[in-house]
């Protein structure tokens, strides 16, 4: 992976780049590299490959905004696909850049296709998502019929080719249009465009091949997640039809509220409530982090809702695990309640003796006020 360039660098874009640009730019890239233009020229060879892996993850909007998030990492290792089979049919693509020189436009795919993605929503503490942890989930999805091993058919049979389209699922039907009579092809309504039927179906998934399991996943979390990023998990999703491969998972995750600490992005917050005594004299107090107490002192004068600032001591950054953001402890001044006769009669005395020069904040706005309104 670390040998990997970043793909918004292959393609020679920028971050913000448009459905656009990205397409102009893979096709400067795929005209120059392509190997039918560069007959064995290994060098060219691998960065039209290198291309194109890039076009197929930026041009798709969900690995893009994975690809965004976690970087390469996303892309690859521990759940993370990647994507050394780049899904691109060049045919289709080099057609609508060319008119259809390289021929596709539209045609119907009746080979295997990829199965369907799901969807999955895990809540997380705050501080698994913080640190980031392993789980196991389970989840419901359409999966192989074990009895027939997909097949739909029941044991000691098989399907057998549809006679109505002697297998390849099409069949061509005469119509009458207002140019004349056109011949028009379409699934086979016999075997639903698979090919075959199956004239003893499997009692266990009444012939469809696939039955509702439930599934155990084991699945790391990374470090610095938020609410609302996704992590994708390479074929875990549903089965493929005709022999096509898994879909993928996708874990999208909630981060639950913490009663100490708040969080942007990779930076944590937290109130620390302290003495008028302390406030004034300056003291040594103690603040909270997610990683435990960091004992450090506040200066004489700290101010209600000054802040202290403890680099490095947020969040881990989820394209940097090494590095973290900051976190940022507020004062809350706390008035005294509660006081008794002798308490207040200190506090009156300790008031008396302080002057203009002591409170210049309230001096200042006074000052303001008087200036305004001329009194």
């Amino acid at each position: 992976m670390a040998d990997k360039r970043d793909y918004y660098e292959v393609l020679g874009v920028g971050k913000s780049a448009s459905e656009e640009d990205l397409k102009r730019a893979y096709r400067k890239l795929a005209k120059q590299y392509h190997p039918d233009l560069n007959p064995n020229d290994k060098v060219a060879e691998a960065k039209f490959k290198e291309a194109n892996e890039a076009y197929a993850v930026l041009s798709d909007g969900e690995k893009r905004r994975q690809y965004d998030q976690f970087g390469h990492a996303g892309m690859d290792g521990q759940g993370f696909s990647g994507f050394s089979g780049v899904d691109i049919d060049l045919g289709d693509l080099f057609g609508s850049f060319f008119g259809g020189a390289f021929g596709g436009g539209g045609r119907r795919r009746s080979g295997p296709e990829k199965g369907a993605n799901l969807k999955y929503g895990l809540s997380l503490d705050f501080m698994e998502a913080a640190f980031g942890v392993d789980k196991t989930i389970t989840v419901n999805k359409e999966d192989i019929c074990d009895a027939c091993k997909g097949s739909g058919a029941a044991t000691g049979s098989s399907p057998e080719t549809c006679p109505s389209c002697k297998g390849s699922g099409r069949v061509q039907q005469q119509s009458q249009t207002l140019f004349g009579i056109t011949m028009v092809t379409r699934d086979c309504p016999a075997c639903n465009g698979t090919g075959t039927v199956i004239r003893n179906p499997c009692p266990s998934c009444g012939g469809r091949g696939r039955r509702s399991k439930k599934k155990d996943i084991k699945i790391h979390v990374p470090a610095g997640v938020d609410t609302g990023d996704m992590l994708p998990i390479k074929g875990e999703g549903e089965p493929g039809e005709r022999g096509g491969p898994y879909g993928d998972l996708y874990i999208q995750f909630k981060v639950r509220s913490h009663p100490v600490f708040e969080r942007k992005g990779s930076n944590t917050y937290c109130d620390l409530p302290i003495t008028f005594s302390q406030a004034a004299l300056g003291a040594d107090v103690e603040i909270p982090t997610i990683d435990g107490k960091v004992t450090t002192r506040i200066k004489e004068g700290t101010q209600p809702f000054d802040t202290y600032t403890l680099r490095g001591r947020g969040i881990p950054f989820k394209n940097r695990p090494t590095s973290r953001g900051d976190h940022v402890c507020r004062f809350v001044l706390e008035v005294p309640t509660s006081l008794s006769e002798e308490q207040k009669e200190m506090l009156r005395k300790f008031e008396g003796s302080l002057s203009d020069k002591n409170y210049q904040k309230r001096n200042s706005f006074f000052k303001k006020v008087k200036d305004l309104f001329g009194i």
